[in-house]
């Protein structure tokens, strides 16, 4: 037995070079837990598996940690520092062995207790070679899915398909003093160890690899056995004068049409192929606070993510960074634009389900989608989907559209018995591909439907195109989000489809809001969004090198020490190294004279450039608000301040989804400047440095607001002056008055003249009380709104109020 042991563990070794290929989580578990490499040192797994402990020694040597298949000296005693909990069952039997973890967890337990002053650290490790969840019925694919207990001759199988995708996870390690101190039974101590982390490893494998696929015939049976399917195919038939059998084969197209049909072997194609396309497209994808979703994961949480929508590549960038965080990758809610050859399908075996834009008028294909929802959650699965309901065209977020949103709240309501958590996620790019597309849409032009042909002319297309940003934001657990805004929600909770309680529309409307919140909340700047708000506020939209790189560095500086929320992230590099990388990306031009360099933006790139400004602009609302009240006035007492920003946020918060006003932001950002040297501050009064090199620094930042306050001052001027106009009116002639004002002032920002735009914001003041509307009186000024024109007035330049007077 020892003979054949040997040769079965240099076998692993050496297959381990050629068939293996190791992805480890963290990617640094020593900085990530606290690892000490000199302290003695154990491995708690799951097998006792002569693969799974080369593997192991493999990482640990690159990691270096303490090799695995070694004993380690604990006190006067030597013990094996590789801690399998089961033993792998026979070939021809469901049965394995007696483990030894009992009796090595006790030499370890009793080392400890006999020597206080002797340290351990038992680190578990999970080991799962492929991601391949299995099957509610067995097949082939249950040969070679990850089993927890595969006997030797089925690893072998699942070592040479699933080798190239093992995945080793280090996990937090045991504190074993704790444990004695807690415990004076050491003989028990063991046996709990070993419980806790069976349940561990178990919730490990579900984490990576999700719950076992059930087949498609089997859950279209289970969803349209279910009462409130049944009543809708009932109705159905009822309603179009069809058989029961008619109207349930239609239910079941409707499902096949929507349904996803999830499979391992197309995730880890698609794996090979996303990351071919991530280094043909990117220089590199920066992804932030993934440990949070990983932790909720950990926990069991159901996890819904719900990310920002720019481009059709966030589909496969997100689901990409789930899988390669070691998550099971979710199922996707999808346009059913996309749904065609060969997208779709590929899309659905990488578990897209396909939604349409509109479900009014079709009570059937309603109540199948909400079931086929409910039994995603019921079952575990992860699940994604944009609740802005398209792309943005603007690089700003949309309004929230709140169906899927609504259908998850019902669904919880079904009674899961899982925490249901949304992780907002923000996502950007120094290139959307799409760009050039949004402006023509923007200009009128008409959508184009998706196509082959567009994919061809994609790839055709590839280039670099800079970095990709994706930040996962704070998560807002349901469960706890329902019981503080809305206590007795487990009074509405049924196991069949029950009727929508009264309360359901303003919670998901509040959620959806707070949503979009934390995504804004998560905002990346990068060297693209930071040089298009520099230079975008500057005449010729250039500036030299030298001031360039101080306002750059200014920004920075300010995001990192003022910053407008912790989930923000500020590029690293410094000012110089972020120009330089910006510069490859072909959107600016350099021009050379005596008296040094000139950065411009190229001229097709103008228009363009405001896309992704307005990824970020909301972060500098209040630095820029607050530099344009220095700059016109010199010195201002933080009173002063305080009570003009008091009157503009909320319109702020209301148009980019902001974060209600911090108490100390304003003194934080003063206290910045102050540093910097461009204004003095005593925490009362700040004033202004006049030297003009400050001036014109907090000039360029105060310049990032005035197309936000320039659009404001048309639609208030416009109640002011034409009173009684109908809603309709306003909006129509808003915009009118935009363009005629952009093209008197040179302004290419696409969103300036946007209709969409200009509407939320007369929403936005008929909410906050500056307008009262009726339909005998139309749209009337209230007093505060002649006072929020004064505050505009003061901010804005005189050659923009004197236009729209002259206009008017």
């Amino acid at each position: 037995m020892r003979v054949f042991s040997y040769l079965l563990t240099t076998l692993a070794r050496w297959s381990n070079h050629i068939f293996v290929k190791t992805k480890v989580l963290p990617a640094n578990p020593i900085e990530s837990y606290g690892l000490n490499p000199e302290l003695p040192t154990f491995y708690l797994t799951r097998l006792n598996s002569a693969s799974d402990l080369a593997a192991l020694d493999n990482m640990c040597k690159q990691l270096g940690l303490p090799a695995a298949s070694k004993k380690e000296k604990l006190g006067n005693i030597e013990l094996d520092r590789f801690v399998a909990i089961q033993n792998p069952p026979s070939v021809f039997s469901d049965k394995s062995r007696p483990s030894d973890a009992i009796e090595k967890s006790k030499a370890i337990f009793e080392a400890l207790n006999a020597d206080a002053t002797l340290q351990a650290q038992v680190i578990p490790i999970t080991i799962l070679w492929g991601r391949n969840p299995g099957k509610e019925k067995p097949g082939v694919g249950t040969l070679l899915s990850s089993s927890l207990t595969p006997s030797w001759l089925r690893k072998c199988f699942v070592v040479l398909f699933s080798g190239r995708d093992t995945f080793v996870r280090f996990s937090q390690p045991i504190e074993l003093r704790t444990l004695l101190n807690d415990k004076a039974d050491v003989d028990a101590l063991p046996h709990k160890l070993l419980r806790v982390a069976r349940v561990h490893f178990r919730r490990q494998k579900l984490t990576a690899t999700g719950p076992k696929l059930p087949s498609r015939e089997k859950l279209f049976n289970s969803i349209l056995a279910a009462p409130s399917i049944k009543k809708a195919i009932a109705d159905e038939a009822k309603a179009k004068g069809l058989s029961h059998q008619e109207a349930r084969l239609e239910a079941l197209e409707l499902l096949d049409e929507i349904a996803a049909n999830y499979s391992d072997a197309m995730v880890r194609v698609a794996d090979r192929a996303l990351t071919w396309l991530w280094n043909k497209l990117y220089n590199g994808i920066e992804v932030n606070n993934s440990d949070k979703v990983r932790e909720l994961a950990d926990k069991g949480h159901e996890i819904i993510y719900v990310p920002c929508h720019r481009s059709h590549m966030d589909y496969l960038l997100l689901t990409y960074v789930i899988y390669h965080q070691g998550l099971v990758p979710p199922h996707i809610a999808a346009g059913v634009n996309l749904n065609f050859f060969p997208a779709g399908p590929i899309f659905r075996r990488s578990g897209a389900f396909f939604i349409r834009r509109s479900f009014s008028g079709n009570k059937l294909y309603s109540a199948i989608f909400k079931e086929y929802l409910t039994q995603l959650f019921i079952k575990g699965y992860s699940v994604k989907f944009y609740t802005e309901g398209g792309r943005s065209r603007t690089g700003r977020l949309l309004p929230p559209k709140t169906g899927m949103l609504a259908m998850t709240l019902q669904s919880m309501l079904r009674g899961i018995d899982r925490p249901v958590t949304v992780v907002p996620v923000y996502l950007g790019y120094e290139h959307v591909m799409e760009i050039n597309t949004y402006l023509k849409e923007l200009a009128g032009s008409s959508k184009k439907k998706e196509s082959v042909l567009g994919i061809f002319k994609a790839i055709k297309n590839l280039k670099n195109y800079g970095r990709g940003y994706l930040n996962f934001g704070e998560p807002i657990c349901l469960n706890q989000y329902l019981n503080q805004h809305q206590p007795n929600w487990r009074d509405a909770i049924s196991k069949t489809d029950s009727a929508k309680p009264s309360w359901l529309n303003t919670q998901v409307a509040n959620l959806a809001d707070d949503i979009m919140t934390e995504i804004n909340n998560s905002a990346a700047l990068n060297a693209v969004n930071l040089l298009a708000t520099i230079l975008l506020n500057n005449e010729q939209f250039a500036l030299s090198k030298s001031l360039l790189l101080k306002q750059l560095s200014l920004y920075q500086g300010l995001h990192r020490q003022a910053p407008y929320h912790k989930n923000v992230t500020v590029p690293e590099g410094s000012a110089e190294e972020l120009l330089t990388h910006a510069l490859k990306l072909d959107k600016f031009d350099i021009v050379e004279d005596g008296f040094g360099e000139i950065i411009s933006i190229k001229e097709k790139e103008r228009a363009l450039m405001t896309y992704y400004i307005n990824n970020t602009l909301h972060l500098f609302a209040l630095p820029s608000l607050l530099a344009q009240q220095l700059f016109n006035r010199y010195s201002i007492t933080v009173e002063e301040s305080r009570k003009q920003v008091e009157v503009l946020y909320p319109l702020f918060a209301n148009e980019w989804f902001l974060t209600p006003l911090k108490p100390n932001y304003i003194d934080d950002v003063f206290r910045y400047f102050a540093e910097q040297g461009l204004i003095t501050y005593d925490g009362h009064v700040a004033m202004v440095n006049k030297d003009s090199e400050v001036l014109s620094q907090l000039e360029m930042l105060g310049k990032v607001l005035h197309l936000t306050l320039e659009r404001y001052a048309i639609t208030i001027n416009l109640v002011k002056h034409y009173k009684g106009m109908t809603r309709s009116e306003l909006e129509k002639t808003s915009t009118d008055l935009a363009t005629r004002l952009g093209t008197l002032h040179g302004i290419k920002s696409p969103e300036f003249f946007d209709k969409k735009v200009l509407t939320a914001f007369v929403t936005s003041l008929k909410e906050q009380g500056y307008i009262q509307h009726s339909e005998s009186t139309g749209m009337q000024a209230t007093d505060a709104l002649i006072e929020l024109e004064k505050h505009l007035q003061e901010l804005l330049p005189a050659r923009i109020h004197q236009s729209i007077q002259n206009i008017l």
